[in-house]
């Protein structure tokens, strides 16, 4: 009998795990007399019940398995690296707020028993804040025709992955992965399944500008080369006006004897300048902390405990 992983990153949804595990057993329940399971949580250090929770359900079936971070390693690592440690046929990664329906599982499904690799689950409404989802889309567009890569739009993880995907992420060895990128980049079989991201259930959303603005930042530099090109382009660009401006300077100063508007031409000249350079050298700045990160070679995540990672825990009962 083939077995179905679904992996559950978790950061403070102590309002959020048991519901969820009741709505999984709910809609596997459907699939139990074709399917095993296993249900992975991977927690990021919450700050408060999640682990107790997880330790409760962990108690109370051994097909649900826990992983505890050291401390939280972001939104990126730690789900790439839960991914790695599940052992199903196929693996469904979901967030734990109810934002991505349950009910949808078995959909994901029927679409692998087709035959298909990877069930990219995209956003084609939303229910959050229609602020936050018009920004979502204008990054998504502006990505998609900077990288190299075909970036599926409003997808964010959420999906269903064969095993033969998850032996390949396992060989990559990536220390810094941009997992939406690396689903766009390996050329597998895939479909897009549309559907409608509810509501947060409970709890607040650890998404923050800051966690945000890491990860566009990230697939800049790991899939664009547009801030080198663009730092090049504007580069010459600018040595070319410079010297266009330092010629008109001088003949406005020596041969025309007005010297007050060439210098605020300098002038501005000068502060234009300033700021293009600030500019290209931040933006320069996350392709070598980017590069330095991935010389480091440091581990995704350092693990702190797992629960019932035995060997014959799939599918057992307690």
């Amino acid at each position: 009998m083939k077995t179905i992983s679904i992996l559950i990153p978790t950061y403070n949804e102590e309002d959020n795990v048991l519901p969820l595990y009741d709505a999984l057993r709910e809609q596997l329940a459907i699939l139990e007399d074709r399917y095993g399971y296993e249900i992975v949580f991977i927690d990021n250090k919450s700050q408060d019940s999640t682990r107790e929770k997880l330790q409760q359900l962990c108690m109370q079936d051994k097909r649900v398995k826990a992983i505890f971070n050291t401390c939280n390693f972001g939104h990126s690592n730690s789900p790439y690296y839960g991914l790695l440690q599940t052992s199903g046929d196929c693996t469904i990664l979901m967030s734990a707020d109810f934002q991505e329906p349950p009910e949808l599982l078995s959909r994901m499904v029927e679409a692998w028993e087709q035959g298909h690799k990877i069930i990219c689950m995209v956003k084609t409404a939303s229910r959050e804040n229609p602020f936050m989802y018009f920004l979502r889309t204008a990054y998504y567009r502006v990505i998609r025709k900077m990288a190299r890569v075909e970036f599926i739009e409003h997808f964010t993880g959420f999906g269903l992955y064969d095993k033969s995907f998850i032996d390949i992420l396992r060989k990559l060895d990536d220390p810094e992965p941009f997992f939406r990128g690396i689903v766009a980049e390996l050329g597998f079989d895939m479909i897009a399944i549309p559907y409608t991201q509810a509501k947060r259930r409970a709890g607040k959303s650890s998404n923050t500008f800051s966690t945000l603005y890491d990860y566009a930042m990230l697939s800049v530099t790991a899939y664009t080369k547009i801030g080198l090109r663009l730092a090049t382009v504007f580069g010459l660009a600018i040595s070319v006006a410079s010297t266009i401006a330092a010629l008109v300077f001088l003949i406005l100063h020596v041969i025309g004897g007005d010297g007050r508007t060439g210098i605020a031409l300098l002038a501005i000249g000068m502060f234009f300048l300033g700021g293009v350079q600030i500019f290209f050298t931040g933006l320069l700045s996350e392709y070598v902390m980017n590069l330095q990160r991935r010389a480091m070679k440091r581990p995704l995540v350092i693990e702190e405990r797992r629960l019932n990672f035995e060997a014959d825990a799939v599918n057992s009962h307690q």
